[in-house]
């Protein structure tokens, strides 16, 4: 099997959908030799800021002298992104035949009368073999969808659960009420294990405190009230923030926004409290060029100035509503947005908030079946502003934005991770 054999067989799988439990999964592992047994985790579960959180622990862990794993969803460019160690994709090769391995064992199952694994169930065993095959030191987990019955949640210990911001994502599946969401989301929690959460609305961190509580895990609260923003801008930002005595000064992230500093801290505070439990060895300076070094593209990303070309995957209300206050750190004379969204997002909030910020609309659509087509997405959009143009295609969309924009404007594509993977290649030229 080489890698393009081992990308069809991966996709191809989406014809299984998605599903929550861990029966499937589990006897996959199993099959494989139960890879995930013999490694150490930092589980990161949440509605948003679970990527950029994970970057920052991953790339901290990494300065600090470990061999890091990293686990993320979905990808923007390439596939192989998913799956990382110390900053560096998965080979194709590696990714060929390790898909080759799990196919054989799934051929096994299939023979036993198991269902068969989703794409999701495979990429993650994928990434389990290949973390143990490479003995990394850690993995830093990112959860695909809600927690408790996700792929991920196949592991029986971490050395930490992190919960990033919660809100309404997925509800259909999830449930409707913050409290249902936080309570899937917390299921990641470990017996007797450690869980550090970001401030959340009431109903869910009291939802959190309780699973917390129920498995005598010890629980913190990341304490953004410690926390002081000295400089915000278009390239970062530099904050100062208390951790019990200590004071770190002038902390510096290249990502941008006033909520990455919020996912800093809260990487921060994980990766104290672990030195502070003596689980791993860290010194300022290593923090302090973690947080720096850290990329999360697509996520306000700058790709170009004059005009600045800004892409940001904000999928969802909260996203969205994040995206709308940071526009506020750049100066621009009109703002050009380019938007495609999937059916299935709440694409009336996420519109409701961005789209009578713009001067013009290009609206375009994204290459995957759950798209949004380009005329339905124009009707909700002209209920906030009408002055809108459609371009399906992505590079004419693209072409569209420059063609509208002065030097002194300000371009951006969101509304889908999907959407601003393609863009991002678009601009930068990568194949």
């Amino acid at each position: 099997m080489n890698y393009i054999e081992a990308l069809n067989y991966i996709n191809d799988k989406n014809k299984f959908g998605s599903r929550l439990g861990l029966d499937v999964i589990g006897k996959l592992l199993d099959l494989l030799g139960n890879p995930h047994m013999d490694l150490k985790y930092v589980h990161v579960a949440g509605t948003n800021g679970k990527g950029s959180t994970s970057s920052f622990i991953a790339t901290i862990l990494k300065e600090a002298g470990y061999r890091v794993g990293l686990f993320t969803s979905p990808y923007l460019e390439r596939f192989n992104e998913r799956i990382s160690i110390n900053g560096e994709d998965i080979p194709d090769d590696r990714l060929a035949q390790i898909t080759k391995m799990v196919k054989e064992k799934i051929e096994i199952m299939l023979e036993e009368g198991y269902e068969h694994p989703t794409t999701f169930e495979i990429i993650t065993a994928i990434a389990f073999v290949y973390f143990k095959e490479e003995k990394v030191d850690l993995v830093v987990l990112e959860v695909g969808l809600g927690g408790r019955s996700d792929s991920t949640n196949v592991i029986e210990d971490s050395c930490v659960s992190v919960i990033t911001t919660i809100d309404y994502d997925h509800t259909d599946v999830l449930g409707d009420t913050l409290e249902k969401i936080a309570y899937e989301k917390a299921g990641i929690i470990k017996e007797n294990g450690l869980v550090i959460s970001y401030p959340q609305e009431e109903e869910a961190l009291k939802t959190i405190e309780r699973v917390a509580r129920d498995k005598r895990a010890e629980f913190f609260v990341c304490p953004m009230n410690q926390m002081e923003i000295t400089q915000l801008g278009d390239r970062g930002g530099i904050f100062n923030f208390k951790y019990e005595d200590k004071l770190y000064k002038e902390l510096e992230i290249s990502l941008i926004g006033q909520h990455q500093i919020y996912n800093a801290c809260l990487a921060l505070m994980t990766v104290l409290v672990l030195k502070d439990k003596g689980i791993i060895q860290l010194h300022e300076e290593e923090i302090r060029r973690g947080l720096k070094n850290t990329r999360w593209p697509g996520r306000l990303e700058v790709l170009k100035r004059k005009p600045i070309f800004l892409i940001d995957g904000a999928h969802n209300l909260q996203g969205a509503k994040t995206l709308a206050r940071s526009l506020k750190l750049f100066q621009y004379d009109k703002l050009i947005l380019g938007m495609a969204i999937l059916k299935d997002k709440d694409v009336e909030s996420i519109i409701k908030t961005l789209a009578p910020l713009a001067d013009k609309i290009v609206i375009t659509e994204v290459n995957m079946p759950r798209k949004m087509d380009a005329e339905d997405l124009e009707k909700v959009i002209n209920k906030y502003n009408d002055n809108t143009i459609i371009e399906k295609d992505m590079k004419m969309a693209v072409d569209k934005a420059y063609e509208l924009a002065q030097e002194g404007d300000l371009i951006v594509f969101s509304g889908s991770l999907y959407l601003i993977g393609d863009i991002r290649k678009l601009i930068l030229g990568n194949s």
